[in-house]
């Protein structure tokens, strides 16, 4: 198939790239490079096509993507912080760049799309593991815009004919991730010999879900009907709290550190690490129900030792990719 792909130089969409590839599809990569890296399309050489354009110029977008069979549209702004500090461009990219996204499909007569979103339109868990049917009430404005494409996209199901597969992204972790969140900054620390910070008890919990499975999944779906006008978990079916994941990435680095605590508020600059702020409003705990998407035949492949040792490998190849906190 011919297959346009919005953020494709991006940390998740560029796997998504490399398994379109492997399985022989034409893919185009879109992609404005903000936060997506050509480092991460340079093997594949001329087997790609790369534009260069941003999903919130409707017009070049539209015609990027004429005569291809399905969008899949990864491209997103994914900063917490930024999304608090300035809820408008959180929204632009979020909300009306996928409404646009949305558009081009229409307005080209492609009738597959596979957007992507997050378990963070949750918010706060209700109860435990989240199914696709739990209540969906963000706590931070980066939920807000996911939810808001999200409703779009089933109003164009229905109205346009269009068949849709929504991706509800547990936390996603793997090589060539960008370097803000837990595991990166643990990681970091670790690897430079200084003990990873954790801000206040570590008791929150998160569902980690390795790269590589996101892609094995989008597979799936470029190749079942069943999947059109659906919303799937994608998570790994294990929670971990951030003081355990500390604690793994100090046994996976060979390293015989302990992690330190740093009493960090809500909103606060960090003393110890220099451009990060913490979460405001954070999460207590994220735990996905992922049984419908394991009927699909999907289940995830990697667990989580096996993932970190695999960003780690890539962190100690790649450590100008983490001089700077993304959104700092």
């Amino acid at each position: 198939m011919k297959v346009f792909i919005t953020g494709g130089a991006g940390f998740i969409g560029s796997h998504i790239v490399d398994s379109l590839v492997v399985n022989d599809h034409q893919v185009t990569v879109y992609d404005n490079f903000s936060s997506g890296h050509i480092d991460n399309l340079k093997h594949l050489g001329n087997k790609i096509k790369i534009v260069r354009g941003d999903i919130l110029d409707l017009d070049k977008l539209t015609h990027s993507a004429q005569g291809h069979d399905i969008i899949s549209h990864q491209a997103a702004q994914l900063e917490i912080m930024l999304a608090q500090n300035h809820p408008e461009t959180d929204l632009a990219s979020n909300t009306i760049g996928s409404l646009n996204v949305l558009q081009t499909a229409s307005k080209n007569k492609i009738q597959h799309l596979i957007m992507a979103s997050s378990a963070c339109v949750y918010g706060q868990p209700i109860y435990l593991p989240q199914d696709e049917n739990h209540p969906t009430n963000p706590n931070w404005s980066y939920g807000v815009s996911k939810l808001a494409m999200e409703k779009y996209a089933q109003i164009y199901a229905k109205t346009q004919n269009i068949n849709i597969t929504l991706l509800r992204y547990g936390i996603v972790y793997g090589p060539r991730e960008w370097y803000r969140r837990a595991l990166t900054l643990f990681i970091k620390r670790a690897i430079n010999k200084q003990s990873p910070v954790i801000f206040g008890t570590g008791r929150q919990f998160r569902d980690l879900i390795y790269v590589q499975d996101i892609a094995n999944f989008h597979s799936i779906c470029l190749n079942q009907k069943t999947t059109s006008n659906q919303t799937y978990n994608l998570g790994s079916g294990k929670k971990y709290s951030i003081r355990q994941l500390a604690n793994k990435v100090c046994k996976l680095s060979g390293y015989k550190f302990k992690p330190i605590t740093e009493p960090v508020s809500e909103g606060e600059c960090s003393r110890l690490i220099r451009g990060k702020t913490r979460n405001i409003n954070d999460l207590s705990g994220m735990f996905l129900d992922i049984t419908k998407a394991k009927k699909l035949g999907w289940k995830p492949q990697t667990n989580l030792a096996d993932g970190i040792s695999q960003s780690i490998s890539w962190y100690k190849k790649n450590k100008s990719r983490w001089n700077k906190i993304a959104g700092a």
